[in-house]
């Protein structure tokens, strides 16, 4: 039997976690006497950040809650095509994103930025920028970065474009939801440190990146990434279990009907336990901490065709279901 979380509203109601049966949302405060049947340790109203707190112990119970709902549909259940997804965790504590980590993507941002040796163009750029990233994948290390929790907006949110960016761009990524904390996390014991997996969109800001006032500070991550509802997650999150192979998932964004990245998270340079090892080097990972794990060819870098109002952006991963947001002009001052 599988199953999602997720984090639902329903018209003015308060916010519920719920145990996604297929097309049902099961509230878990509504079958708290099943759960606690089926070994359940979380309070009645308990959220899916506290569910992560110690999942190792509530998987098991959820996964029997599950198989005895399953036979037939309580009546609690409710259509999630009726509810408003919010971020399934509602809200994470950390936000880590890996930067430049998909092969063909980070090949095409050379080639057409013209990054490269001088006197190399076209077919020659391509080349040194793939024997580069070979390079790199060899004996590089990722590059992470955070971005702010307050950016994270459910599936079906608007996306604020901020005023006076010329740039916003879309990031479809595959996201890791930390079930298990930890620092200094060995890559081959990492994947038993993931609770599940679920949907972002990293949008940026391309032309606030960089820093021009004092070129050696690089980068602006907060200016670049972090506005309000800058990261699209959700609808759901989906228990590693019953993921077949996070390294083998079609990325899909629809920009107004049209694809512009369709890939599998095959072409990662960094797969997701070096991720975690690196990340949990200089930091500490806490239960229900997102990892994005970078995006893949087809931003709108690519393409020289950026977000504006009224624009719709729908990402599918396969088996994690579907994002829609629609971009609206943020006129707040």
């Amino acid at each position: 039997m599988t199953f999602a979380l997720g984090t639902f509203s329903r018209g003015n109601e308060g916010r519920f976690a719920a145990l996604c049966l297929g097309e049902q949302a099961v509230p878990l405060a509504a079958v708290h006497g099943q759960a606690v049947q089926a070994g359940a340790g979380w309070r009645e109203g308990a959220t899916v950040l506290e569910l992560l707190q110690q999942w190792d112990a509530h998987l098991p119970a959820l996964r029997r809650l599950a198989e005895a709902l399953a036979p037939a549909v309580p009546a609690a259940a409710l259509p999630i095509a009726s509810l408003t997804p919010h971020p399934p965790v509602d809200l994470p504590r950390q936000v880590f994103c890996t930067g430049a980590n998909y092969r063909k993507h980070v090949v095409d941002l050379t080639v057409d930025s013209g990054v490269g040796p001088e006197g190399l163009t076209g077919d020659a750029l391509r080349r040194w920028a793939e024997d580069m990233m070979d390079e790199r994948a060899r004996v590089g290390e990722p590059y992470a970065f955070m971005k702010a929790v307050s950016a994270i907006t459910g599936a079906q949110g608007d996306i604020l474009l901020p005023q006076g960016s010329v740039s916003p761009d879309w990031e479809a990524e595959l996201v890791v939801v930390i079930g298990r904390g930890g620092r200094r996390i060995k890559r081959e014991n990492a994947m038993q440190h993931i609770a599940g997996f679920a949907i972002a969109n990293d949008v940026t800001c391309r032309d606030r990146i960089a820093r021009t006032d004092y070129k050696m500070l690089g980068t602006d991550w907060l200016q670049a990434k972090s506005p309000p509802t800058f990261l699209p997650f959700g609808p759901v999150l989906v228990p590693a279990c019953f993921v077949r192979d996070p390294h083998d998932l079609k990325i899909v964004l629809k920009l107004n009907g049209e694809v512009m990245q369709n890939e599998t998270t095959a072409d990662m340079i960094f797969d997701i336990p070096r991720q975690i090892e690196y990340i949990s080097q200089h930091a500490e990972l806490l239960p229900g901490d997102l990892i994005c794990t970078g995006s893949p060819a087809g931003n709108g870098t690519h393409y020289n065709r950026f977000l504006r109002p009224g624009d719709v952006l729908d990402v599918t991963i396969e088996g994690l279901g579907a994002q829609r947001n629609v971009c609206v002009a943020d006129t707040a001052e």
